[in-house]
């Protein structure tokens, strides 16, 4: 009965995932197997040229640089995020309630507002290149725009809210008593942060660095207005294919592709958590 009534509860959600999920990413793997048409379609048959097109076009320097610029966000916002979730766990109810406030209030916000935003603070008559200049941090020639670094640091404005949630609904059910215990066995405060309780959050380190780093990789608006042509990521190649080659088997391959790199994290973490939790239950 209670197996019965599991299947029952999850049914909705599984026939969610299968219609919205399951069968769109069957459909872009199986054009990725067509013959692309002269007018902008799917041709007729099936065909490997597709798939050897993309490997042979030299995608490895893009797809590199989407891995890089995602793990690298992630780390950052990791490293962000984890003394903040460690401080808003610990304040009064008043308190946590106006932090986890300030931290999800961007999403009150248009997505594509906030990157013009950026777009106009890194602009070089733009305010924050202005206060730099003032402050003699940049020389008055400098681009704050249309570069790598300034990719980076509007992925790790847009991820960082994903890492510091699913941190903080770790630490607040992390027992910092361990940590008063760790300090009476002598341990010295930063000793025993880094040795009691980020290991006592594993789990929502996990969480928060799949969440960031997938979320990360199929960026392309960022990298359309705020970085230059040489800054480009996979899915703007995709966007690329699709409307403006109207390459549709083509764009579905590197679709594919994208795929696979997010799907292969999530694997190596749910096997990772597999045998975390054998070794814990051992």
């Amino acid at each position: 009965m209670n197996c019965r009534r599991e299947c029952l509860l999850t049914l909705p959600s599984l026939a969610w995932m299968l219609a919205f999920f399951a069968v769109p990413a069957g459909l872009v793997v199986s054009m990725a197997f067509r013959p692309s048409d002269l007018r902008g379609g799917i041709g007729e048959g099936w065909s490997l040229d597709t798939l050897k097109a993309v490997v042979e076009a030299g995608y490895l320097p893009v797809v590199w640089q989407t891995v890089w610029l995602s793990a690298v966000t992630a780390v950052i916002c990791l490293a962000l995020a984890l003394p903040m979730a460690f401080h808003i766990a610990r304040v009064s109810e008043g308190w946590r309630r106006l932090l986890l406030l300030l931290v999800v209030v961007p999403f009150l916000t248009n997505f594509i507002i906030r990157i013009f935003a950026w777009k106009s603070l890194l602009h070089p008559e733009g305010a924050l290149t202005q206060l730099l200049i003032c402050c003699g941090l940049v020389s008055e020639d400098a681009m704050l725009l249309n570069n790598a670094g300034a990719v980076l640091l509007v992925l790790v404005y847009t991820q960082l809210p994903f890492a510091i949630l699913p941190l903080y609904a770790a630490a607040e059910k992390f027992d910092f008593q361990l940590l008063d215990a760790a300090r009476d066995l002598g341990a010295s405060p930063w000793k025993a942060f880094w040795r009691v309780f980020v290991p006592g959050v594993r789990r929502g380190l996990m969480s928060a660095a799949l969440m960031v780093f997938v979320c990360a990789l199929g960026q392309y608006v960022i990298p359309q207005f705020i970085g230059g042509p040489s800054d480009e990521m996979l899915g703007n190649k995709i966007t690329q294919r699709a409307f403006g080659d109207r390459n549709l088997p083509h764009a579905s391959a590197l679709a594919a592709c994208l795929m696979l790199a997010v799907l292969v994290p999530m694997l190596l973490a749910a096997l990772w958590r597999r045998l975390f939790g054998k070794e814990a239950a051992s």
